[in-house]
């Protein structure tokens, strides 16, 4: 696994050259990228595919201004001294980053697969380095595809975007995977696919095309993936064995098809290089003490160097007026960089500003839609051209724009009315049959109201991602088609066909909040039953999926609140044994908080079964440990519960800790008990980066500044006598 990267050592770097046969990052000479957008990875996703190879050239400089540094040697590489001169490309303090890239060419070229996790926080560079990755893996095939976060609700959209040109391979694949991808694909007709099947297929892909030539896949925002292509690619990467292929997802926060996969972190640049980019966004001298102020202020996050200055004016900059409330360390949030976008499109004129509205609409990216959607508004093609010049956005194969932040901000800019105009626009002239999914999406995001036609075109839409195994995307359509229906049976049908579909998709606390949604409208008998057998199955999913997780970690807290589900779901002969054992096993655990629901949700069982006597038991320990806890919603209702057995609970006020989560009173106490940081996650099924994030929320929510000071500031959470 690789190491994460911090800020790493000061680099400046140059490449010149462009993408062989199978690259997606070729550019012309004649249009070469701003060296910003270039340091920031503003421009996303495939690139025109050259004729021919070209050459690359990298130079690297740390402490000796006149080191240099080999270009990598895979199989088929052009010399890297080729005559030509390419795109100019500039990196500044990404040295270790570059490093780990450089290593995973290697074991590709070397015939082993990889896998890694670019992980960071918008405007870090991701792109930057998945761009240079692919500029210095000549000898390798590369394939790329980007998440679009309008694009979530299309099943296998970013799946089929790195696959498509790959589909050539497709009939090696045994029969069973070739017609799950082809059905995924929407290329076929048949019964859903497994979403393994589909998995499966998508590896003998790679491992089929990578037969031919090393092969590396480059998945940007993978946090914008659409949920089967994100299962299908995680899937893949724990699966690849000896194949040289190689795997690199970019994502500001790895989910949980990703969970345990190396990653590479990518943080802010170190204060010297950060004051250096952003002495190259400035047209003039800066005053020392404003320009650390950015720096300070944006972490070293390049896109924030580079946007934030650019709505200020020099008088603004000369003083530090144009940075009010600055706080050192707070970092710059993506709403005050989409701030900075919104200030530049304001000097734009009135119709460009309404094309970049329309273009951001589009998730597919495709400029001849765009035209034609523009010319039923009325807008001149020409009115592109100032955002092009400001260098915002660039119309050619595909319309791209600088950074996903500046197509939110264009988005966000049109009203309402505006937006939905758009949307109408662009589902006129998408084909109805060629892209069905997509003209419906746009036909719900324009409906201004209730709408039958675009609710019964969405179900449609719901059975086709289904068809494909798109569970996720069919809950999405069916979710936006309930929003537009009118007739109160049919809102009930798709209400709960709505809850099917994320039941299925494993989204349980989705479906039960459509059940809710069914139960409040009128039910005949029929869709009454479908309620109840629909919870019974949720309660069940539930159920098994959290004893598959439990059962494989075996632990105290994992099986306790198995035993405390378990319980909630049972027959009065079973349940009481259930919650004895939650009590029992959670008790071992320095886990307070869920021991102390345990013995609530106990206490409350045997109030119903008339037990009063011995629910006042569970119900005192409960109250007792919910109030020293500071867990007031909690201790409310263990008082209620008290009074309504004839005994009374004293209030008590617990402010200090009422600030803390239940998650983090379950860590500050694994912390007193003397637990690391891997110890807490393991018992909490948490990440080590997790754990640390809530440590550092809790040492700010109480004033402290280390582990040893926790012991003194929280009391409470010393051991409570068990029943």
């Amino acid at each position: 696994m690789e190491p994460t990267s911090g800020q790493g050592h000061g680099t400046a770097l140059e490449t010149a050259g462009q993408d062989g046969p199978a690259g997606g990052l070729a550019r012309s000479p004649q249009r070469q990228l701003p060296l910003e957008a270039a340091a920031l990875g503003a421009w996303k996703g495939q690139r025109p595919v050259p004729a021919r190879s070209e050459g690359v050239v990298v130079v690297m400089t740390d402490a000796d201004p006149g080191a240099s540094r080999a270009p990598l040697r895979c199989p088929g590489r052009r010399p890297a001294n080729s005559s030509r001169s390419g795109t100019l490309t500039s990196l500044r303090g990404r040295r270790s980053e570059c490093d780990a890239l450089d290593r995973l060419i290697d074991a590709v070229c070397a015939g082993e697969s990889r896998v890694l996790v670019v992980r960071g926080d918008a405007g870090m560079g991701k792109t930057v380095l998945l761009d240079y990755l692919a500029e210095r893996a000549q000898g390798c095939r590369v394939a790329r595809a980007v998440g679009v976060q309008s694009e979530m609700e299309l099943a296998s959209a970013g799946l089929h975007q790195l696959c498509a040109p790959m589909l050539e391979h497709l009939d090696r694949l045994p029969v069973p995977q070739r017609d799950a991808l082809r059905t995924a694909f929407g290329m076929g007709t048949g019964v859903p696919p497994e979403r393994f099947l589909v998995g499966l297929a998508v590896l003998s892909l790679l491992s089929e095309v990578a037969d031919e030539q090393p092969l590396i896949c480059l998945i940007d925002d993978q946090h914008w993936l659409d949920h089967a292509s994100a299962q299908a690619l995680g899937f893949a990467a724990r699966r690849l064995a000896a194949d040289p292929v190689g795997l690199v997802f970019a994502t500001r926060e790895p989910g949980e098809e990703l969970a345990g996969l190396p990653e590479l972190a990518v943080e802010g640049l170190r204060d010297d290089h950060a004051r250096a980019l952003l002495g190259s966004a400035l047209a003039g001298p800066l005053d020392a003490r404003v320009r650390d102020l950015i720096v300070a202020e944006t972490r070293g996050n390049p896109l924030a160097l580079l946007e934030l200055p650019r709505g200020l004016t020099p008088t603004e900059l000369a003083g530090g007026f144009g940075l009010p409330g600055a706080q050192l360390g707070a970092g710059p949030s993506p709403g005050r960089i989409e701030e900075s976008f919104r200030q530049q499109l304001e000097e734009l004129p009135v119709l460009t500003r309404r094309m970049l509205q329309l273009a951001a609409a589009d998730p597919s990216g495709d400029p001849v839609l765009v035209r034609r959607a523009a010319g039923r508004l009325v807008i001149p093609v020409q009115a592109a051209a100032p955002a092009v010049e400001a260098r915002l956005v660039e119309f050619g194969i595909h319309v791209r724009f600088r950074h996903p932040l500046l197509r939110s901000a264009v988005y966000r800019s049109a009203s309402a009315a505006d937006r939905q105009e758009l949307h109408r626009a662009l589902a006129e002239v998408t084909d109805p049959a060629a892209d069905p999914d997509r003209r419906a999406w746009h036909q719900a995001q324009a409906a201004p109201g209730l709408d039958e036609e675009v609710a019964a075109e969405l179900e449609r839409s719901a059975g086709r991602a289904q068809a494909r195994g798109g569970l996720a995307a069919a809950a999405a359509f069916l979710e936006r088609a309930v929003l537009l229906t009118a007739d109160p049976a049919r809102h009930a049908e798709r209400t709960l066909a709505a809850a099917q579909a994320n039941l299925q998709a494993g989204a349980f606390g989705k479906a039960l909040e459509l059940l809710v949604t069914a139960e409040a409208g009128p039910l005949d008998e029929f869709a009454s039953a479908r309620v109840d057998l629909l919870r019974g199955q949720i309660a069940g999913d539930a159920l098994v999926r959290l004893a598959e997780i439990t059962q494989a970690g075996g632990t105290d807290f994992g099986l306790g609140m198995e035993a405390r589900s378990r319980a909630l779901v049972s027959e009065p002969e079973a349940a009481e044994s259930l919650y004895r054992e939650a009590v029992d096993r959670l008790g071992r655990t320095q886990l307070r908080p869920e021991l102390a629901r345990a013995h609530l949700l106990f206490g409350e069982w045997l109030r119903r079964q008339n037990r009063r006597v011995d629910a006042r038991a569970q119900l005192r320990i409960a109250h007792q440990m919910l109030d020293g806890m500071g867990m007031a919603a909690f201790a409310e209702r263990a008082r209620r519960e008290l009074l309504a057995t004839g005994e009374t609970a004293r209030k008590r006020s617990a402010e200090m800790f009422s600030t803390l989560t239940a998650q983090e009173l379950s860590i500050a106490g694994l912390v007193v008990d003397g637990r690391t940081n891997r110890e807490i996650g393991a018992e909490l099924f948490l990440s080590d980066r997790t754990v640390e994030w809530h440590l550092h929320k809790i040492f700010t929510k109480l004033d402290i500044g280390s582990r040893r000071e926790l012991r003194g500031a929280l009391p409470v959470l010393r051991p409570y006598p068990r029943a």
